[in-house]
């Protein structure tokens, strides 16, 4: 009888040590939380600034990179993968119609798969497609040297020559303007180069490129929005954070701003750690304050 008594809480502690090794059906956060994204600076950042936000709110926390991050969180080797809303609709739903802000959150999260959920979007914080052209075109177009809205693009669509740096997203169309074919470039700069030489009508860039030239003009998408939106997301495992996790991850919100992202990206450019970098921008801007 003794040797039955002793059994019982020794089996329990088996089973229960047992548990705690397994993710399999196991709705209990993980001890250490793993971040993915794709192996470039940009999506590695994002991961960075997740990886910090878990971090200061004392989670263990460390960031991977996948060739297919949403994959990987699909199938739950990875708890968070930073995304951009429109970005990640376009994967989803390709063809899909929704261009503001909230309705392209509202869309993605509607296509997202069963066991991934969306945390809160940055409002403030956006890389999306935008056009440059050069102050000569702006003022044409009847805005000024320094300022000009994308909506007047489209009058002004025939004979329309665009550019883009190679393997860059570009949209096909702005408003009712069908885009012609982008010529492609190796680079900024050379794109660049051509907007100024006349060579091109404007080329795309993105809000948070860190390279934007202070002489080109970038045409402002207003309401409606002409461009879909692409606002930083972070997508995790249904099930997979606490209460506290997720309240981390969605504080990003209301820090995170475009003009922070592209400061970031410019160091990251200039040969800094991403994880360095996203670190110390929250240490200047913590959360839950």
């Amino acid at each position: 009888m003794r040797i039955g008594w002793l059994a019982v809480p020794l089996l329990a502690a088996v089973l229960a040590a047992a548990g705690c090794g397994t993710d399999a059906g196991d709705h209990r956060p993980r001890l250490e939380l793993v971040v993915g994204s794709g192996a470039d600076p940009e999506a590695r950042l994002l991961a960075g600034v997740y990886v910090a936000a878990l971090r200061s709110y004392g989670f263990a926390a460390h960031a991977e990179t996948a060739d297919d991050a949403m994959a990987r969180l699909d199938s739950g080797a990875f708890t968070v993968v930073p995304a951009l809303t429109g970005r990640e609709l376009q994967s989803l739903q390709p063809g899909a119609t929704a261009m503001s802000d909230a309705e392209v959150y509202r869309a993605m999260v509607a296509a997202l798969p069963e066991g991934v959920a969306a945390g809160d979007y940055t409002t403030a914080a956006e890389d999306k497609p935008a056009l440059l052209v050069s102050g000569s075109t702006a003022k044409a177009w009847g805005g000024s040297d320094v300022s000009a809205d994308l909506s007047t693009l489209p009058k002004h669509c025939a004979g329309l020559t665009i550019g883009r740096v190679t393997g860059r997203p570009a949209p096909s169309a702005v408003g009712t303007c069908r885009l012609p074919a982008a010529r492609e470039f190796p680079d900024d700069t050379t794109m660049f180069a051509a907007v100024r030489a006349g060579q091109l009508t404007a080329g795309w860039t993105t809000t948070a490129d860190p390279g934007l030239p202070a002489d080109l003009v970038t045409l402002a998408d207003g309401k409606p929005a002409l461009i879909r939106a692409e606002n930083v997301v972070p997508l995790y495992r249904r099930n997979a954070l606490s209460d506290r996790q997720l309240l981390a991850i969605n504080e990003v919100a209301g820090v995170l701003d475009t003009a922070a992202l592209v400061d970031m990206r410019r160091q990251v450019a200039g040969g800094a750690d991403p994880q360095a970098v996203a670190g110390g921008w929250l240490a200047e801007h913590p959360l839950g304050r």
